[in-house]
């Protein structure tokens, strides 16, 4: 019985990490091509592994574009964001699952509604919004259509409809409004729902593209996608290297934040699920 439960379960372990290494590989094949000279860059067979150690295609990143800004902006577009999103995200989600009043559900549904429009169809009137506003050009263009998702309303609401009301109740006979409920109470009991939408609303401005490509024109508010777009037409593909090394700087920071936050990712979608 027992060679019998560890066979299906070794065949699975070996499956998975064969998707890891399948997974990975494109980000080897980068890695190590961001090490070597540019005329090696092409080179038949790939190679996943370094066969040289060039680390001065990473400065020379510095040097080609300025790198360092693009950072920045894009840093100072995605903490702006998420800050913006939790605030506005938490009460939303608590008023929706802790708070009757008229018209709740039809309210929430309009709300989730809005994840059914793609967003191209909302560039143009986002857009006209925000040359109305005198803002095309300028971060703000970028921070604040994205500072309400309703996805993350869904899962913030989802996962305080799983937290006993007792502790509502407690609260309310020691004195505590809805206010210092929701601060003291539902915010450190929704800690792990909070770090994964955080963690999502960050990714996706941090990836952002098409947006900036609208918006923005100046390079010195360009973030970071568009950098490394203007830094592969400005290097061409005889410096594919430094490109590369580019891409790579790019994804520390998200794959840092993934790291540490993959663990509460997966408990609030559990939790986000059980009640409705």
């Amino acid at each position: 019985m027992k060679s019998r439960v560890k066979i299906p379960q070794m065949i699975l372990i070996i499956g998975l990490l064969l998707l890891c290494i399948l997974m990975l590989m494109p980000f080897a094949w980068i890695f190590s091509t961001s090490l070597r000279l540019p005329k090696e860059s092409f080179r038949l067979p790939p190679s996943f592994f370094p066969t040289s150690f060039h680390f001065e295609n990473y400065i020379a990143v510095f040097h080609a574009f300025p790198f360092a800004k693009v950072i920045f902006n894009s840093l100072k577009i995605a903490v702006t964001v998420v800050i913006a999103n939790l605030f506005i995200t938490t009460m939303a989600g608590y008023a929706f699952a802790r708070i009757p009043f008229k018209g709740r559900d039809v309210v929430f549904m309009i709300i989730l509604a809005g994840m059914m429009i793609p967003s191209q169809a909302k560039l143009i009137p986002t857009y006209i919004v925000m040359s109305k506003m005198g803002l095309v050009g300028t971060h703000m263009s970028l921070i604040l259509p994205s500072i309400i998702s309703p996805l993350n309303i869904f899962f913030v609401r989802q996962y305080m409809l799983t937290i006993p009301d007792s502790y509502e109740e407690a609260a309310y006979i020691d004195g505590a409004g809805r206010f210092r409920i929701y601060l003291r109470i539902f915010l450190p009991m929704s800690k792990s729902v909070i770090i994964m939408t955080s963690l999502l609303t960050f990714l996706a401005s941090w990836n952002d593209f098409l947006n900036p490509l609208i918006f923005l024109s100046k390079y010195d508010r360009m973030t970071l996608p568009l950098g490394l777009k203007v830094l592969s037409g400005a290097m061409g593909t005889g410096s594919v290297s430094v490109i590369l090394a580019g891409v790579m700087l790019s994804i520390i920071i998200p794959t840092v934040l993934y790291v540490f936050g993959q663990k509460y990712i997966l408990q609030s979608v559990v939790m986000s699920g059980l009640k409705s």
